[in-house]
């Protein structure tokens, strides 16, 4: 059987001359069991190679400068990496020496805290009592 782009399959025996989109062409021949196929040059074809070829480069290019820009996104992450490691330790180590500070001095803020409180307290009692007279 032959296939028509256009028309669908269809039998040798009444295979008319059909033009495919490939450029063969088709003739009944003497019996019905033969096919004659002429292959018509095409000229179109330099150029549409040409043109896949100006394509593949256009493309080559565009994956090239993904690369590129793939590149230093990886670059740019793997200095960010490092500045937020830096940027933990410093933070750990400063945890560390606050803690052990204020292990060494004890946590007086506490006292101090509750000593402001009541002298504040102590104050607005006060004026209370004194607004009143």
């Amino acid at each position: 059987m032959s296939f028509n782009s256009h028309r669908g399959p269809s039998s040798y025996g009444d295979a008319a001359p059909f033009r495919s989109r490939e450029g063969l062409s088709t003739r009944a021949g003497a019996a019905s069991d033969e096919i004659q196929l002429r292959i018509d040059p095409v000229g179109d074809m330099d150029d549409e190679i040409t043109g896949l070829r100006g394509q593949v480069r256009k493309l080559r290019n565009v994956a090239e400068e993904i690369g590129t820009e793939v590149k230093s996104h990886r670059d740019f992450l793997e200095v960010m990496q490092m500045t937020m490691i830096k940027a933990q330790a410093g933070v750990k180590n400063n945890l560390r020496r606050l803690n052990k500070s204020i292990v060494q001095n004890g946590s007086n803020h506490i006292v101090h805290v509750v000593v402001f409180a009541l002298i504040c307290f102590s104050i607005v009692y006060f004026w209370s009592k004194i607004s009143r007279k």
